[in-house]
């Protein structure tokens, strides 16, 4: 009788303690895979998407693949391992993420696409993006009219495996080409990444020492070609422009080093991703009526850089 009585106890503190463990409010798991945090864009783009899962009551992992497709593969079977409820993927590249995000879908786990594409549509449940032919046409408009219409410039891209690149690169190219007296004088890629940036500014400077302007294609590669220009002793001559809103960037915006930066509503469609993927695990719907999303960029000038109240978030 003492045994069974014992027996029925600790059975019965199992099941308290098991109810306890796990909260009753707690979702499951969302993964979110970023690329590289070191960079203040996708830093933000990780820990918004954290928060605001956390906020609905899931449980959220965050980690980068930093833009290699066999990191990004190996991430992606973690979190099929750990049953995610749903994974949240900017991916490392818009043709070679495709295998891994089929490889989630064959385990029944939807995978919502943030900032950079895919080049296939139907996999992912929703791609929620930056407008970057908009923000693109804002950047070079702005650019222009600070540089004039005529002289020599430079250009630094980010990687071609990004659409988002080719994408803001041909943007600037529509707007520029209409100016014939404007000449490209050199144009390198530099991987959104501010030491390439400025090794590759150096390099552009040695064979176009007259460039009257750099744009470029994001805020770290603009940073990095301020700091060559300034080491070369010809920032005051040269209009650079970035692109992205990131909290260097706007600082540089204030101290006029930087032009203008445009601001990707990243910290926007971050959130956006994980509640549609909350309401999709609920419903089996989004709730948005297409797949491609895109979130319309803000320029950012020293009139309105001081509305920035936290990163890639404008006030109104």
């Amino acid at each position: 009788m003492y045994n069974k009585s014992r027996r029925f106890i600790l059975a019965a503190t199992t099941v308290v303690m098991t109810a306890f463990a796990t909260p009753v409010w707690a979702e499951g798991l969302m993964t979110i895979i970023v690329n590289d945090p070191s960079n203040p864009y996708w830093l933000t783009e990780g820990d918004v998407a954290q928060k605001t899962a956390e906020k609905m009551g899931y449980t959220a992992k965050v980690s980068a693949h930093k833009g290699d497709t066999n990191t990004e593969s190996q991430l992606i079977d973690t979190a099929i391992t750990n049953k995610s409820k749903a994974i949240i993927l900017d991916p490392a590249n818009a043709d070679g993420s495709i295998g891994s995000v089929k490889k989630a879908i064959a385990a029944n786990i939807p995978v919502f696409v943030i900032n950079a594409e895919l080049n296939q549509s139907g996999l992912a449940k929703a791609q929620l993006v930056s407008n970057n032919a908009q923000g693109a046409a804002l950047a070079a408009q702005q650019w222009v009219q600070l540089v004039g219409d005529n002289g020599d410039y430079v250009e630094l891209k980010g990687p071609p495996s990004d659409n988002n690149s080719a994408t803001r690169a041909n943007g600037f190219e529509t707007v520029l080409s209409q100016y014939p007296d404007l000449k490209k004088s050199g144009s390198e890629v530099a991987n959104w990444d501010r030491t390439q940036g400025y090794n590759k500014m150096q390099s552009l400077l040695q064979a176009n020492p007259n460039v009257k302007g750099v744009i470029s294609g994001n805020d770290e590669m603009a940073l990095g070609a301020i700091a060559a220009l300034k080491e070369a002793g010809k920032l005051k001559g040269v209009t650079v422009g970035g692109f992205d809103g990131s909290p260097d960037a706007v600082d540089a915006v204030k101290d006029g080093t930087l032009a203008y930066t445009v601001m990707q509503p990243v910290a926007t469609f971050a959130a956006k991703a994980i509640e549609q993927a909350d309401t999709f695990l609920k419903t089996g719907k989004t709730g948005a009526s297409s797949e491609k999303q895109l979130f319309d960029c803000i320029l950012i000038t020293k009139e309105n850089a001081a509305k920035i109240t936290a990163p890639f978030m404008l006030s109104e």
